[in-house]
């Protein structure tokens, strides 16, 4: 790769060839027959026990599944988001960060921060001024020589000139931030006691039980005009050449009775300690990304995305192998001097722009049958997460991002930063057309772990913004967290190929250059459990729902007749867990001495008006107000926290009494168990039967029809046996001058099956049976 400038910024193959980026192991792929691919949601099920360990995974359609690009190319326009990379990882923002506070220090202190360089790089002050400390000050360091310890650490080499400049350039520019930093916290405790000391007088004098002297209220006359140019350390107003005056209080100081003393005047505005303390102290404000200043195209949008990967990396954008991409990605984010800003058009909503995939909205639609059959495809990302079998069906709310696909236009370079989906739903991502998509993915049940890595390598990112995660704007290499012991599996996701993430799975990536794609959430049955732990672990981080937990679960249950065997029995078993619950929460706030009540249909009000004010849970079941103002609700958990108030002045609010949950209840068990029943008999029938006749296969498909089963591949199997076995009887009444054939004959045909195993039956569903069409003489 030959050296080349771009945005003033080095790039040689030699220079940065000491970087290192182990690649984590690849995650596992899937390559479903035509039969597989009938139907995602039970494909994904079927697949889940191997690739949910991954916590991602990729799908390779069947080579003749080819859906058109169906976005309106001519009128699709977007202004993405602009991306600083080397403010994206989380260690090289807080090195960032604070060589802003120290740039601040000195620009308060009248001069002007320059970072210095030490063996041709430019030194890393965050770990020289963090590296001293730890080492017990610069005193300690030089008197027991340990500088070159310090050099070596932050791999220069060890000797008498990197000790040297490493010495000098701390005295001058770290170590008056650290005296300071170290009078700060002194100010601060002393400010503290200070406070407590006029609390208690304050008491005391409430109580009856100090008196407060009365002091002479000063005039005007008592005012002396001098008074701020008499230093605020020695109290003495001579030496007026060395007399600092505060730009932003006007105190005044000596430069020799500062901590630690100026050399000179400051030549700009100068700040007294006190309000340095007060600017530095400031938190740092939450990162986030900027819009463009232009909408492009999709044509311009290119263009641009592929000059900037041609010239990056002097070679026509698709012979840049993918592995020297991604190396190159990391060494760019892990360096504080690497300017590298792209583009990225990033959730787009498919509702504003129209979806990549044809949809009966599409502009360029056609009466070509190829055409009606991705429309109607449940792979199509529109259709896919309200599929039978989708807990998102019973999501009224065309939710953006998780009902309703988003599309994202890349470059090189592109990021997506660790996350995972909104209530640790599953997510599908479909690439469309372009250049590959590099993933990484961490297991769901190594969430947590994930989470204690990435606060332990970024303590003072977290400590400023709690919610750092959910920001969606940070990422960290995988080589710290495996180094961590979080196994991180990685994919490259190439155009037509899909990526499934799995509940809880942590994820993130880059793209590879320009190319678009689009994706959506889902949820199957398995996922209600862990949504409900979802709500609760919103709750403890005091995050907002995008929906109510608790109304998906009820509407469920009203719905009973469209629902899905498995998923009423996986409804089932949350709603018995949520109705104990209400059943204790109502219990105990009525034995606080709540009296009153009222019945309130939850779902009409907007979320905004039902979230709990102490854990902004989407409260649906219960809640309660107090009248002293009643545009303020608690959840049940929180019902001490609302206000003062005594008991009989809050109310109940509830949507379903606790008569009516039992009922919706066993609406749901009714459904699972029914299933569950005529799913035996049709087991013992081909487990116990060599033949079976029509009067019992109409029976069977009658008892589906009436107890209001969804269609499934079991039943579809039953009507074409019994519709194959119609179609012979037809034909046999055409040959009635012949011998009629014996009935022991003709109910001789035999169903062949492949029956599920003993670790795929659950208590209140049974895996479809496949192959069951077949019918053999």
């Amino acid at each position: 790769m030959n050296p080349m400038s771009i945005k003033g910024y080095l790039l040689s193959s030699n220079k940065y060839s000491d970087f290192k980026f182990n690649v984590p192991p690849e995650a596992p792929v899937f390559e479903p027959t035509d039969e597989d691919f009938e139907n995602p949601l039970q494909y994904i099920d079927r697949i889940r026990p191997e690739a949910e360990k991954c916590g991602i995974c990729k799908i390779r359609p069947p080579p003749e599944w080819q859906p058109p690009f169906a976005m309106d190319i001519d009128n699709f326009k977007f202004t993405p988001r602009v991306q600083k990379l080397n403010e994206l990882e989380a260690k090289t923002r807080i090195r960032l960060n604070f060589l802003d506070q120290i740039a601040k220090f000195w620009e308060l202190q009248g001069s002007r921060l320059s970072i210095p360089l030490v063996e041709g790089r430019i030194l890393d002050l965050y770990s020289l001024y963090h590296l001293v400390k730890r080492e017990g000050g610069s005193f300690t360091v030089t008197r027991e020589r340990k500088w070159n310890c310090i050099a070596m650490q932050m791999g220069l080499s060890p000797g008498r000139s990197s000790c040297s400049a490493l010495k000098s350039h701390y005295d001058q520019i770290l170590f008056p931030y650290y005296v300071f930093q170290s009078n700060k916290v002194k100010l601060e405790k002393k400010h503290e006691r200070s406070s407590m000391a006029r609390n208690d007088n304050k008491r005391g004098k409430c109580s009856g039980t100090t008196k407060v002297p009365k002091t002479k209220k000063k005039t005007s006359l008592d005012i002396d005009p001098l008074a701020k140019y008499i230093c605020i350390n020695c109290h003495r107003g001579d030496i007026e050449e060395s007399m600092l005056l505060c730009d932003g209080c006007d105190d005044s100081y000596h430069t020799f009775c500062l901590i630690p003393p100026l050399n000179q005047i400051p030549k700009g505005d100068w700040r007294c300690p006190k309000c340095l303390a007060k600017e530095v102290s400031k938190p740092v404000e939450a990162f986030g990304f900027t819009q463009a200043q232009r909408e492009y195209t999709l044509q311009e949008f290119g263009e641009m995305a592929d000059k900037f990967k041609t010239k990056y990396f002097s070679m026509p954008v698709h012979c840049v192998p993918t592995e020297v991409v991604e190396k190159e990605f990391w060494r760019i984010v892990s360096t504080l001097d690497a300017d590298i800003t792209v583009e990225y058009g990033a959730d787009l909503h498919s509702v504003d722009h129209g979806s990549g995939f044809p949809t009966k909205y599409s502009i360029n639609i056609t009466e070509d049958p190829e055409f009606e059959k991705y429309i109607a495809s449940p792979w199509n990302l529109n259709n896919l997460p309200v599929l039978p079998g989708s807990v998102f069906s019973f999501i009224n709310a065309d939710i953006s991002g998780m009902k309703i696909p988003w599309m994202y236009v890349g470059m090189c370079f592109a990021t997506f930063c660790w996350h995972n989906e909104d209530h640790w739903s599953y997510s599908i991502n479909y690439l469309h057309w372009g250049e590959p998509k590099t993933w990484y993915g961490v297991p769901g049940e190594k969430a947590e772990d994930f989470e204690k890595a990435m606060k332990k390598a970024a303590p003072e990112l977290f400590e400023n913004h709690p919610d750092l995660l959910h920001q969606l704007t940070t990422i960290m290499n995988p080589n710290v967290l495996m180094q961590a012991g979080v196994p991180v599996y990685r994919t490259d996701q190439q155009a037509g190929e899909f990526i499934v993430t799995f509940p809880r799975a942590y994820h993130a990536g880059f793209n590879q250059g320009y190319n678009f794609a689009e994706a959506v959430n889902f949820a199957p049955g398995d996922w209600i459990q862990i949504g409900r732990e979802c709500i609760g672990n919103y709750s403890t981080l005091r995050r907002y729902c995008v929906f109510s937990h608790d109304e998906l679960v009820c509407r469920m249950a009203n719905d009973c007749e469209n629902i899905d065997p498995k998923l009423a029995a996986a409804a089932y078993m949350d709603m018995i867990n949520m109705a104990e619950i209400e059943k204790n929460l109502r219990h105990t706030v009525l034995t606080w001495g709540i009296t009153d009540s009222e019945n309130v249909f939850f779902e009409l009000l907007p979320d905004d008006e039902r979230q709990c004010e102490i854990c902004k849970t989407t409260c649906y079941l219960s809640a309660v107000y107090c009248r002293c103002d009643p545009t303020k609700s608690v959840c049940l958990l929180h019902y001490k926290s609302l206000c003062c108030c005594p008991s009989r002045r809050h109310v109940l609010r509830y949507r379903y009494s606790l008569d009516e949950l039992p009922i919706m209840l066993q609406k749901l068990k009714l459904k699972a168990e029914f299933w569950n029943v005529w799913m035996t008999k049709v087991q013992e029938m081909i487990d116990t039967h060599e033949t079976i006749d029509a009067d019992t296969l109409k029976r069977l498909i009658a008892e589906a029809k009436e107890k209001s089963f969804p269609q499934s591949e079991l039943i579809t199997s039953l009507s074409m046996l019994l519709s194959n076995y119609e179609y012979h009887k037809k034909i046999l009444k055409t040959y009635r001058c012949r011998e009629p054939m014996k009935r022991t004959e003709f109910s001789g045909y035999v169903i062949s099956v492949a029956l599920p195993t003993a670790s795929q039956r659950t208590t209140f569903s049974k895996v479809p049976l496949s192959n069951s069409n077949l019918l053999q003489r």
